[in-house]
């Protein structure tokens, strides 16, 4: 290897790693901030909340691996070109396209093993982080008592304290309403003081009230008249125990084989059996809802399928129920709308099944694409990068950041709205996600030529040079025309 090339591998490396990590904390900030509400309060443990996070440091490299790719290329070209370094390695007989052989198959490394965790390791990833958010996001926040507010989470109870000692578990003026029974004011207890704490299973919480009053609505249900001397039990207490399920605050897993199915969840080699198992089923139902079309578009009649038997031939002017009598054109008018509204009805019928088959072929194909664009795109948008960088000869995080996040803004942008599109209908699931990537080619190979050819596209003075000439151009034309006239 040339030290030209190791010089370019080692601008390169440096910048990559540190535009990764900047873009994988950035992308985890954000999932943080939409997940926040679901992951405060709830009292999971470190390890829980660390899994998530390692989980979607796996899902983002999907949008952090190209992004990295673009701006490491564009600051590493771009300090290279400020640097004059660029020019060094031209005057030494280097072209630039030799000089970016190394970065290409670097790149290209990336993309294979870029592809490979896409098909063999995101679907287990997803898998994991799937399951884990939904249970996370399914486990209710911990019981906590705000002084003076009623606390509804315990399933059945309103439980409201006047206010509390600096730990937490010691209530003070405590009231419990018990309402499982259906009426909000049927059961109700009032104490002093209470003391919380857990069984040791961890299964109930357990509040020890002392020096309280408990009132019970002891009427008897669907009683057929009133009896006043039943209304109300009242019970006086030192110290009872009021014992609580928390069985909705506990940390279940949930069993991973429920979302194996989710097409998110499978490999190149799943999705192809997927694909193929739901055109089967489309495919019969197309089958089976052309055979009942048949009844009643096909005459009932046993010479109809006879080639021998050739029908007359009728030559009718105008109207053909012109031709019959009043009863036989109602006759048939009636069966007509008979039959239309029966092929109506089977067509809603097995419209929603059939738009749910569409839907799963469209996801299946959609996510057997994405396995691939995630690899093109790195090299894509590396081919944008680099050739950007050596124009624009600006290192740092100043321009280059700007240029990339513009560049890949439209690469993002052009991508999500063909994949919404593909998964809407309008468009093939193959050109939904390969759109983007076959709009933005040109673009790589017109900046890749530029480069090679030291233009300089984005020389701001250059365009000034350029207007000042047209409009010197169109000033003398202007005279010109006026001294003729």
């Amino acid at each position: 290897m040339k030290k030209v090339h190791l010089l370019i591998l080692q601008a390169f490396i440096k910048p990559f790693l540190v535009t990764f990590c900047i873009v994988m904390f950035v992308l985890l900030m954000l999932f943080l901030f939409k997940y926040i509400d679901d992951l405060i309060g709830k009292g999971f443990e470190w390890y829980v909340i660390l899994e998530l996070i390692g989980y979607q440091c796996a899902v983002q490299l999907s949008m952090a691996l190209p992004l990295s790719m673009l701006l490491s290329s564009i600051m590493t070209f771009g300090n290279l070109g400020e640097s004059y370094e660029l020019v060094a390695i031209k005057a030494a007989g280097v072209s630039l396209r030799k000089a970016m052989t190394p970065l290409f198959v670097l790149v290209g490394l990336f993309s294979m093993s870029s592809f490979l965790f896409s098909d063999y390791i995101l679907p287990i990833v997803n898998l994991k982080m799937g399951s884990l958010l939904y249970d996370v996001r399914q486990k209710q926040a911990d019981f906590l008592i705000k002084p003076g507010v009623f606390n509804n989470t315990i399933p059945g109870y309103a439980i409201r304290a006047k206010s509390k000692s600096e730990d937490g578990k010691t209530l003070y003026d405590l009231t419990i309403y018990d309402h499982k029974g259906g009426n909000a004011s049927s059961n109700v207890m009032i104490a002093k003081e209470g003391f919380i704490y857990n069984s040791r299973d961890q299964k109930y919480m357990i509040i020890k009230l002392i020096d309280g009053v408990r009132y019970e609505d002891a009427r008897v249900k669907n009683a057929k008249r009133y009896d006043p001397r039943q209304q109300f039990t009242r019970f006086h207490f030192k110290e009872t125990e009021q014992k609580f399920d928390m069985e909705a605050f506990n940390f279940k897993r949930t069993d991973e084989n429920l979302f194996k199915s989710h097409h998110q969840m499978m490999n190149i080699r799943q999705l192809k059996l997927k694909t193929d198992s739901n055109q089967i089923e489309m495919d019969s139902m197309h089958n089976s809802l052309v055979k009942e079309y048949n009844h009643y578009i096909y005459y009932n009649t046993p010479y109809y399928r006879q080639a021998d038997i050739k029908p007359a031939q009728v030559d009718f002017n105008g109207d053909i129920l012109a031709h019959t009598s009043e009863e036989t054109k109602r006759n048939i008018i009636n069966n007509a709308l008979s039959q239309a509204q029966q092929i109506t009805d089977i067509n809603t019928n097995k419209l929603s099944d059939f738009k749910i088959l569409k839907d799963k072929d469209i996801r299946y194909k959609i996510e057997y694409h994405r396995k691939f664009t995630l690899a093109v795109s790195c090299l894509l948008l590396f081919a944008i990068g680099a050739p950007l960088g050596a124009i624009i000869r600006k290192g740092g995080l100043g321009a280059p950041v700007v240029m990339a996040i513009i560049f890949f803004l439209i690469y993002h942008i052009i991508a999500t709205v063909a994949e919404k599109s593909a998964k809407d209908g309008g468009l093939d699931p193959f050109w939904g996600m390969w759109m983007a990537i076959v709009v933005l080619s040109p673009l790589a190979a017109f900046l890749t030529y530029k480069s090679t050819t030291d233009s300089a596209l984005f020389d701001v003075d250059q365009y000034k040079i350029k207007a000042l000439s047209f409009f010197n151009w169109i000033k003398k034309r202007f005279l010109s025309l006026k001294q003729h006239f």
